[in-house]
C-alpha cells in the first residue's frame, strides 16, 4: 500500500493533467507569477504529444516523403531501388516524441513549476479556504494544498464491447502509436472514416498495405465540404483505400490469422438487425476510430458536487468554470471540441479566470470566444477549414458569396506538383469572411491567414488589398478571395450579373466597373 505523505506545500493553482491544455496553462500561470503544481499521470504532453497529434504527423512525414519518392519520375529523376525500413520510422517517431516530452519538462523547470508524476484527485476544500489535492503515486500517495484547480484530463478512445479490441489484432489508435508497435500490415481493416481513419488510411496505404474502411455515415469526413470530400476520395481511390460507407459494424472479432468485421446496412432499422443481409470484412489487424471518452474517473467529482453530462465535466461555457467554485475544467474532459489548440486556448482562459480572484494577481477575467476555430487533417493532400459551410450558411440564412480557386492554376503549386483547391465564402452583402475549407499542399497553414481575417472581421477586400509574395501559396488566398467577387486573375469566370455589381460598387473603392 502507497504511504500517505501531507506536506505543507501550497500553491496558487493545481493543474491537473499536462497535455496540451494543461502544461500550456501552467507555464501561462508561472507568467503571471503564480505558484503552480502540475500533475501527470503517464507522459507529459498528454494525448496529443504521445498517443495523437504528434506521433501521426511523425509517421506522415515519413509516408508522405514514400509518396514524394513514387513521383519522382514526373520530375525528371529516376530512383531504381529503394526499400522502407518501418522500424526506423517508428525509431523517428519515437524520438521526436521524447525530444518535445523533455522539452515540455525543461519549460516547466524554466519556470519553476513543480511537476507531479501520479494520479490527481481532488479531496475536498472550499473557494475561500482552497482545496485538498491528493496525487496517487507509485511509492507514495501526497497530499498538498491549492487555491485553485485546473482539471485538463483529456479523452482517451472509445471502446464498444462488441468491437472486441484485444490490442492485440483488434486494435486503438493508441495501440498503433505504442512505441513498439513496428507492424505494417498486409491488409488494415479500419472502423471509422473520420480524421483519426483517415490519417491512419493515409499512413499505412503509402506504407504498403490494402486499407478498406467501414464508415456508419453516407460519406467519409461528413463535416467537411462535399468538394473537399469528392477530392479525398479521388486520391484514396487512386491509393487503392476502399471506403466501404453507410455501413454499421454488427461485430469485430479476432479469428486467430486475423480479424473479421460483420457488417449491415446503416438504414436497417434496429428491430431488423437480426434478419437483415450481412457482409464479412476480413484483414490482418484492424483500427478502431470511432471516438474518444473523457477521463473522469476517480477525480473527486462526485464527492464535491462537480456536475457531468454524458461522461463530461459540465462547465460554464463562458468561464470555463464547474458546478464548484475555482475549479475550472479544459480540453476533451469538458466536452467541448476535441482539438489540441482548443485546449491551449482554454488553458489561457481558465487560467485568467482562475487567478483573477485571487487578490495578488493583477490579472483580468476572460471569456471564450469559439467563434473562429480551424481545423485540419494532415492526410496527403492535407484539409484545413474555419468558418462555416455552405450548407451551414444556408441553414442560417446568411446569402453567400463563394470563390474557388484551384492549385493547378497556381504557378507555385504547378511548380511542385500538387492538386487541390480553396474554397471562402463571403457575406454577400457585407463581404466578411465567414468560412473557407483547403485541400492541398500546405492547406492547414493557408487557413490560418483566414482565420486571422475572421477573427478581426475583415472582409475580401482587406486581402485583396494586401500584397501576397510571388511564387507562393499563399497566393491562393489572394486568388480564390478574389474569386469571390469574380476578380481572380488567373481563374476563368462569368460575368458578374448587374446586382451584384451594385452591391461591389458599394464596397470596393477601385474601379469595380471595370469588371
Amino acid at each position: 500500500m502507497p504511504k500517505e505523505i501531507r506536506t505543507e506545500k501550497q500553491y496558487d493553482l493545481t493543474i491537473i493533467g499536462a497535455g496540451p491544455g494543461g502544461y500550456h496553462a501552467a507555464i501561462r500561470a508561472a507568467q503571471y507569477g503564480a505558484k503552480v503544481a502540475l500533475i501527470e499521470k503517464n507522459k507529459l504532453g498528454g494525448t496529443c504529444l504521445n498517443r495523437g497529434c504528434i506521433p501521426t504527423k511523425a509517421l506522415l512525414a515519413s509516408a508522405h516523403y514514400l509518396e514524394k519518392m513514387d513521383d519522382a519520375e514526373d520530375f525528371g529523376i529516376t530512383i531504381n531501388d529503394y526499400k522502407v525500413d518501418f522500424a526506423k520510422v517508428v525509431e523517428r517517431k519515437n524520438r521526436i516524441v521524447n525530444e518535445l516530452g523533455a522539452g515540455i519538462a525543461d519549460l516547466q523547470k524554466a519556470w519553476k513549476n513543480d511537476l507531479y508524476i501520479g494520479h490527481g484527485k481532488i479531496l475536498g476544500g472550499n473557494y475561500e479556504n482552497g482545496f485538498e489535492v491528493q496525487i496517487q503515486g507509485e511509492i507514495n500517495d501526497e497530499i498538498i494544498l491549492t487555491k485553485r484547480i485546473i482539471i485538463a484530463t483529456g479523452s482517451t478512445p472509445a471502446l464498444i464491447p462488441n468491437f472486441n479490441v484485444d490490442h492485440k489484432r483488434i486494435l486503438t489508435s493508441d495501440d498503433i502509436l505504442d512505441p513498439h508497435f513496428k507492424t505494417i500490415p498486409k491488409h488494415l481493416l479500419i472502423i471509422g472514416a473520420g480524421v483519426i481513419g483517415c490519417e491512419f488510411a493515409d499512413i499505412f496505404a503509402n506504407f504498403g498495405s490494402k486499407v478498406t474502411i467501414l464508415e456508419y455515415l453516407p460519406s467519409p469526413i461528413a463535416a467537411e465540404e462535399p468538394l473537399i470530400i469528392k477530392q479525398i476520395q479521388k486520391k484514396f481511390d487512386s491509393m487503392g483505400v476502399e471506403i466501404k460507407t453507410s455501413q454499421n459494424v454488427l461485430l469485430v472479432e479476432n479469428i486467430g490469422s486475423g480479424v473479421k468485421a460483420v457488417t449491415c446496412s446503416a438504414s436497417v432499422p434496429s428491430d431488423q438487425i437480426e434478419t437483415a443481409e450481412k457482409s464479412t470484412f476480413e484483414a490482418d489487424l484492424c483500427l478502431i476510430s470511432i471516438g474518444r471518452d473523457k477521463v473522469i474517473q476517480n477525480l473527486g467529482l462526485e464527492e464535491l458536487g462537480i456536475t457531468t453530462h454524458r461522461g463530461a465535466i459540465e462547465v460554464d461555457p463562458s468561464t470555463l468554470e464547474t458546478a464548484v467554485h475555482g475549479i475550472f475544467a479544459i480540453g476533451d474532459v469538458n466536452g467541448g471540441l476535441m482539438l489540441a489548440h482548443v485546449a491551449s486556448y482554454e488553458g489561457d482562459i481558465a487560467v485568467a479566470n482562475a487567478l483573477s480572484s485571487l487578490k495578488k494577481f493583477q490579472v483580468s477575467s476572460k471569456q471564450t470566444n469559439y467563434r473562429v476555430i480551424p481545423s485540419t487533417i494532415f492526410t496527403s493532400p492535407n484539409i484545413g477549414s474555419v468558418g462555416l459551410k455552405r450548407k451551414q450558411a444556408k441553414d442560417l440564412g446568411i446569402d453567400i458569396l463563394v470563390g474557388q480557386f484551384p492549385y493547378t492554376s497556381l504557378g507555385k503549386a504547378k511548380c511542385m506538383g500538387e492538386e487541390g483547391l480553396l474554397i471562402i465564402l463571403a457575406d454577400k452583402h457585407t463581404l466578411q469572411i465567414v468560412g473557407a475549407s483547403c485541400i492541398g499542399e500546405g492547406a492547414s497553414e493557408l487557413i490560418a491567414e483566414i482565420t486571422l481575417a475572421m477573427q478581426h472581421g475583415l472582409t475580401i477586400e482587406d486581402i485583396t488589398h494586401t500584397i501576397h509574395s510571388h511564387p507562393t501559396l499563399s497566393e491562393m488566398v489572394l486568388e480564390a478571395a478574389e474569386a469571390v467577387v469574380g476578380r481572380a486573375v488567373h481563374k476563368k469566370g462569368r460575368p458578374i450579373g448587374p446586382k451584384l455589381r451594385d452591391i461591389l460598387m458599394e464596397q470596393f473603392a477601385y474601379g469595380i466597373e471595370k469588371i
